[in-house]
């Protein structure tokens, strides 16, 4: 009964989306425990997949969202059984490091905004005006930049506050991937990776940091995973994809963005997929990969991680619907299953 009551105030919190909180009860204990660090961007589905997989199995999942970086850190380190990313690994990092890497479910980056009066959608922005945006180049909505690809939007005299992730973040890696392939000023100035030199704009740390910190100020900017937007009713904005098309961030435009994505598992399914080609495509999507160690250095409980994520990829794809999430294709999750045949026994 006690562990009955542990567990349900752990899912109450879940329900909450209460960031960097344990997905499983703490008394709860296994010879060997699943634990997972990493990835805020997977959170939502994660937790949602954690609660899922206890009612039906009576089998844990502990998961920390505490940031790409910080996940990757730990798995190398051993302290967890896998980590979340949402920068995929070179196989010359991996191999050095003793590790495995398969994809797991897509979501999108999202930019979110605080402004009087506009809804969800109503607000386009394209690549470059994003750049400009988060370099500090443009400073005010009114700013006739935006009011160009935006007729009709009556934009308030107000200043953007910018706000970024403070942590190593994987969605930080998607975003400024993004921009770097849009913007030849943002690659060579600011460049891409799970931490940057900021230009400009204020620091949040996690998915649910931008989120809160975007919901109490206005005339504010960030980029989330689309959940948390939604969770948080954050307008989120249209984006202008590589084919000139102005796309909302929805489940068929991840897809579609991925539909171009060649997987290859010998070089351990390494792909990022922002300014993806096709008319529908949103231009960053990210795709949250997971890292374990390689058979061999595996610990005991590898088996009931491995049982865990087969079950979500094949049976959790309601669940990450739900979350507005994108389940892998059924050829796709073979070819995870095979390399873990390969590398994880």
């Amino acid at each position: 009964m006690a562990r009955r009551r542990v567990f349900d105030i752990v899912r109450s919190c879940l329900v909450a989306t209460c960031a960097a909180l344990l997905l499983a009860p703490a008394t709860v204990t296994h010879a060997a425990e699943v634990t997972g660090a990493g990835s805020t961007f997977v959170y939502p589905v994660m937790a949602k997949w954690a609660a899922t997989y206890y009612t039906k199995t009576g089998k844990t999942i502990n998961y920390q969202a505490v940031g790409s970086g910080s996940g990757i850190q730990q798995v190398k380190s051993g302290s967890v059984t896998f980590g979340a990313t949402d920068m995929p690994l070179r196989p010359e990092e991996l191999q050095a490091a003793g590790l495995a890497q398969f994809p797991l479910v897509v979501g999108g980056v999202v930019p979110v905004v605080n402004l009087d009066g506009i809804g969800a959608g109503q607000v386009r922005l394209t690549g470059a005006l994003l750049a400009s945006i988060f370099q500090g180049k443009i400073i005010n909505w009114n700013d006739a930049a935006i009011a160009q690809v935006n007729p009709g939007v009556a934009f308030p005299d107000q200043k953007i506050v910018v706000v970024h992730r403070s942590d190593r973040s994987g969605t930080t890696f998607n975003w400024t991937d993004y921009l770097s392939k849009v913007s030849s000023d943002w690659k060579s100035s600011v460049g891409s990776g799970t931490t940057v030199k900021w230009p400009a704009g204020v620091g949040a740390n996690g998915n649910e940091g931008v989120s809160l910190y975007i919901r109490n100020v206005k005339g504010a900017i960030g980029y989330v995973e689309l959940s948390y937007a939604l969770q948080r009713k954050l307008p989120y904005t249209a984006m202008q994809n590589q084919a000139g098309s102005y796309v909302q961030p929805t489940r068929d435009s991840f897809s579609a963005a991925v539909a171009s994505a060649s997987w290859a598992p010998q070089q351990d399914f390494y792909q990022v997929v922002t300014n993806a080609p096709g008319a529908n495509a949103w231009p960053i999507a990210g795709v949250v990969f997971v890292l374990m160690p390689r058979a061999g250095l595996a610990s005991g409980s590898t088996k009931d991680a491995l049982a865990f994520f087969r079950w979500a990829l094949r049976e959790g794809q309601t669940d990450a619907a739900v979350e507005n999430y994108v389940a892998l294709p059924p050829t796709l999750v073979e070819q995870v299953e095979a390399y873990w045949g390969q590398f994880l026994k």
